[in-house]
């Protein structure tokens, strides 16, 4: 299947080809409700000159109280979510950021890599999650991780769910995955389905949601590996995965402007790196998600070393954004948006979170401005959708970096032809729309869908009072 056969709803590279190809998704029923936010305020990093935030909003523009969510976001991040588990060979362990390590090997295993062809042994360990009953049966699930992989080691997460109607799906591989790219080749894996859900690339969706089935919960497994006879082992500091359902819709309610703040956040374009290392899908045209991610990233103060560069050609400015294109490379999609690994790719920074996640409303953005922390949005668009884009997509991913006093979007967008273009001014409603909606036109005029408000969030490991009000106001703890 091509790229533009896969459902959009999976993919965040098809983004900066500027084609508007036509993409698969599965239809989703469910009735959707307005968004919600916390009541938060008060000081943020790197933050401009702010008014205060909205509370929530219905379709009418009414205030009042927030009405559930579609969207089931869970992870798993303590030392008593790591000892609450079932586990074959892993441990614990404790500190000021928990995690799960390899202890004492369960077995050997040997795997063949297939993006090369080679196989070599692995000593291995194994966690599974204790069931999590999703508070909204959902039609898509998406997992996301946060882990060290030192050279020599590498890490797999599975997902299987219960269906609606008492049966399960089997374990489906929704990563193979390490911070490098010596050891094997990161990885998504293809053809994997029951004939009644799909593994798309990093999404599971069930096949045909009209049918009423849905995802009524799921456990995680991780694999951790590591090369036999050595104390090698990865970490996994936090585990999860977002369940939603959201209806189709060529249109959403809109939301009622009630911030203005702007957070300073490093200006990256991708154009600079068009041509630049093609291996790693075509080079800089198609890296709005590695760029985007490398933004939000040094926002956070993330930064990559002299050594860690050395491999970039010096001609090339923005070296960083180059490294965030290749670590963040799936070699099955043979693309840079795959979404969870960007999430894992900002985790791998000192004391950075990563998780990918579904919003309902801008109003859930502003909630997060307000505590200083931006978002990065997916989303698809003709020319004339998006005031001021210049181009069309089926697929893009910008950082949101605040609201102007009118309401409008403040959004770092890497589509922009240098770094000093990118920050750009986007009409509230147009950017609502094109990113929440799952229903589209394309440029030939078929129906093509959109991502319904997937977006990626990065935050402190270690959050503070005011953020982690804000993470949990949107649905992230």
């Amino acid at each position: 299947m091509s790229r533009a056969e896969q459902p959009s709803s999976s993919r965040a590279d098809q983004l900066c080809d500027r084609t508007d190809q036509p993409s698969r998704r599965t239809l989703l029923a469910a009735a959707v409700v307005a968004a919600v936010a916390g009541g938060v305020g008060g000081a943020a990093p790197a933050v401009a000159e702010a008014a205060g935030p909205a509370e929530s909003a219905g379709p009418d523009g009414a205030r009042g109280a927030a009405p559930a969510r579609p969207v089931d976001h869970h992870a798993w991040t303590t030392y008593t979510d790591w000892r609450a588990s079932t586990a074959t060979g892993t441990r614990a362990v404790a500190g000021a950021r928990p995690g799960l390590v390899l202890a004492t090997p369960a077995g050997t295993s040997d795997y063949t890599d297939p993006h090369t062809g080679t196989t070599a042994a692995w000593e291995y360990a194994t966690w599974t999650s204790p069931v999590h009953r999703l508070a909204v049966p959902a039609t898509e699930a998406i997992a996301s991780w946060n882990a060290s992989t030192p050279a020599g080691t590498w890490l797999q997460i599975e997902l299987k769910a219960a269906y609606s109607d008492g049966t399960s799906t089997p374990w489906y591989v929704m990563g193979r995955w390490a911070a490098g790219d010596q050891d094997i080749k990161r990885t998504s894996v293809d053809d994997q389905t029951d004939g009644r859900s799909t593994v798309w690339t990093d999404t599971l969706a069930v096949d045909d949601a009209a049918t009423g089935l849905r995802l009524t919960s799921y456990r995680l497994r991780l694999t951790l590996y590591r090369r036999p006879g050595t104390k090698l082992t990865p970490t996994v500091w936090r585990v999860g995965a977002m369940g939603s359902d959201v209806p189709d819709r060529f249109t959403v309610p809109a939301s009622v402007p009630g911030l203005a703040q702007e957070l300073v956040v490093p200006r990256y374009s991708q154009e600079i790196h068009a041509g630049q290392y093609p291996e790693y899908d075509n080079g800089g045209e198609a890296w709005c998600s590695p760029t985007s991610s490398q933004m939000i990233i040094e926002y956070w103060g993330g930064r990559l070393t002299p050594a860690q560069l050395s491999w970039v050609d010096p001609a090339y400015a923005d070296p960083q954004v180059c490294h965030a294109a290749r670590y963040t490379f799936d070699h099955q999609y043979e693309g840079c948006g795959n979404w969870p690994f960007n999430a894992a790719y900002a985790a791998t920074f000192k004391d950075l979170q990563g998780v990918v996640t579904r919003l309902t409303s801008l109003t859930d953005v502003e909630t997060l401005i307000a505590a200083g922390i931006p978002a990065i949005t997916s989303q698809s668009f003709l020319k004339e959708e998006l005031t001021g884009a210049g181009y069309g997509t089926s697929g893009h991913l910008m950082t949101v970096i605040g609201f102007t006093a009118e309401g409008d979007v403040i959004a770092n967008d890497p589509a922009s032809p240098s770094d000093q273009a990118v920050r750009r001014v986007y009409l509230r409603r147009e950017f609502e729309n094109i990113w929440l909606r799952t229903k589209r036109y394309n440029a030939s005029g078929k129906v093509a869908s959109g991502t319904g408000g997937v977006c990626y969030l990065y935050f402190p490991a270690r959050p503070s009072p005011l953020q982690c009000r804000a993470l949990e106001a949107v649905g992230v703890r």
